[in-house]
């Protein structure tokens, strides 16, 4: 049986006005002079550069939805609403931190072919018939950005048999892909790490430890991997000295012979971040500066706004030119909403940037990471009367520039405890600690999580032994075992 039944609901709904600033917000200043591109290339009524005469802020029922039918009731609007000649916006007032005789330190990135592009032109040197050409191109394709062949050999030759109508077993397959591992860089097409490493070790030339290396590789590639010297020494009848020089070639092999490849040089890729943010301390006094070098100043187009005066000339007008109207209307409202979302946007950046400096002072002073003070999102949330996610966005896509590095700011976001005098500190003081305490041991006797765990009870921070496992894995540092060297 169907039942209809009524109930009331409070739901919250963005306007378009709200979803542009959010995402805007996540945009980075490296990417924001794409962002406004974009804006400018879907826009007409959106120009950049500099004007003498603007807008004035729109009337909030002037923001809403305009239809055609608002048309038919009101033939008459006052284009003086849109554009007032006396006052400027806020963001054409903003301070860019920036002169034009600032020298631009960016470093350009030399290009050359990419990584599958020299595999193929390697490929391109080799006679091979014209089905081996094509197994060899598929496997390239089937290679990642690692240099490794995870695809299984059993889907290359479905690949092949419905991509390309080559009819191939996977001994066709084995037979050219042992073409490719022979190309640069070495150790590509490589199905495992094991496999990578071998392959390197092979060109070497065949020195006792390179062959000793090989043997541990091929025989004992998990003993190895668990640092297991003890059980190798004895398999292999080695002296301590002798293994560490077996040990020490392996290490200088590279497990990811695709990744940073750099068109042909033997040269990582870096990516360069460019900061939203710069803080500079004036005699313990710190300034606060928004990087606004990549937000051209922007105003809507002359000839939208004189399109519209025409309309206000005209006494009586067709049902074409209300549509005409209506779209440059649109237009010039979406305008007008990016610019003023672009200001609310440099506004709410700074206002989330300077909470975090006045609760952080200490370390923007100083740089020492254990004076940083536990502070979560809804910390900064209340103190800027924003909403959680709002400064979510802000924390997890922004960079700022301080005397001691580049961080992104949810760096200075930690939860709290309590040490052993009763105060709260900050985790992020606690793995600082930590850290040291690893960097600091014998690497032929590391600390167990147990040992850490008492050791940082003895510094006023009594933690279990599970949170110190936890936060050694955050801070991307294996177990004891792992950390054992010879």
């Amino acid at each position: 049986m169907q039942r209809m039944n009524l109930s009331q609901k409070q739901m919250q709904k963005l306007s378009p006005q709200q979803i542009q600033l959010m995402k805007l917000l996540q945009v980075t200043t490296a990417n924001l002079e794409q962002r406004i591109e974009e804006e400018l290339e879907i826009n007409p009524a959106l120009e950049s550069g500099e004007e003498e005469e603007e807008y004035d802020d729109i009337d909030s029922k002037e923001k809403e939805e305009t239809t055609e039918e608002d048309y038919e009731k009101d033939d008459e609007f006052n284009v003086d609403d849109y554009f007032q000649d006396d006052e400027i916006p806020d963001y054409k007032t903003y301070n860019n931190n920036h002169s034009a005789d600032d020298e631009d330190k960016t470093i350009p990135i030399e290009m050359g072919i990419s990584f599958h592009e020299s595999l193929i032109k390697q490929l391109g040197t080799k006679k091979l018939s014209d089905i081996d050409r094509k197994v060899g191109l598929q496997i390239v394709g089937s290679i990642d950005d690692d240099g490794y062949l995870r695809r299984e050999i059993a889907n290359i030759v479905n690949d092949l048999a419905f991509s390309a109508n080559v009819m191939v077993d996977q001994d066709k397959i084995l037979e050219v892909l042992e073409i490719i591992q022979d190309f640069d860089p070495s150790g590509v097409g490589a199905r495992d790490l094991r496999e990578c490493l071998l392959i390197q070790l092979r060109k070497k030339d065949s020195t006792p430890p390179i062959r000793y290396a090989v043997k541990i590789l091929d025989e004992n590639f998990d003993l190895f991997s668990k640092k297991h010297y003890a059980k190798l020494r004895k398999i292999y009848n080695l002296e301590e000295d002798e293994l560490k020089s077996v040990v020490d070639d392996i290490l200088k092999l590279n497990p990811k012979p695709g990744g940073g490849y750099s068109g042909g040089r033997n040269v990582k890729v870096h990516q360069y971040i460019v900061p939203d943010f710069t803080v500079k301390n004036t005699d313990g006094e710190l300034d606060l500066l928004l990087n606004m070098r990549n937000a051209p100043a922007l105003k809507v187009s002359r000839s939208f706004r004189d399109m519209l005066e025409t309309y206000k000339a005209t006494k009586e007008a067709s049902k074409q030119q209300k549509k005409d109207v209506m779209f440059i209307k649109q237009k010039i409202d979406a305008a007008k909403w990016f610019i003023d979302a672009l200001r609310q946007r440099q506004q709410t950046l700074m206002l989330v940037m300077r909470a975090i400096l006045d609760k952080q002072k200490a370390f923007f002073l100083t740089g020492d990471e254990t004076k940083l003070r536990p502070m979560i999102l809804k910390d900064i949330a209340g103190k800027v009367d924003l909403d959680i996610s709002t400064v979510s966005r802000v924390a997890n896509s922004k960079y700022v520039q301080t005397e001691f590095g580049v961080k992104l700011l949810k760096f200075f976001f930690s939860e709290s405890m309590t040490n052993s005098d009763g105060e709260e500190v900050s985790t992020k003081e606690i793995k600082s600690i930590l850290q040291d305490i690893i960097n600091e041991e014998n690497k032929k006797k590391p600390f167990s999580d147990q040992k850490l765990m008492e050791m940082l009870k003895i510094e006023g921070y009594p933690i279990a032994r599970r949170t110190v496992a936890k936060y050694r894995e955050q801070l991307s540092i294996p177990v004891a075992r792992l950390r054992k060297e010879l």
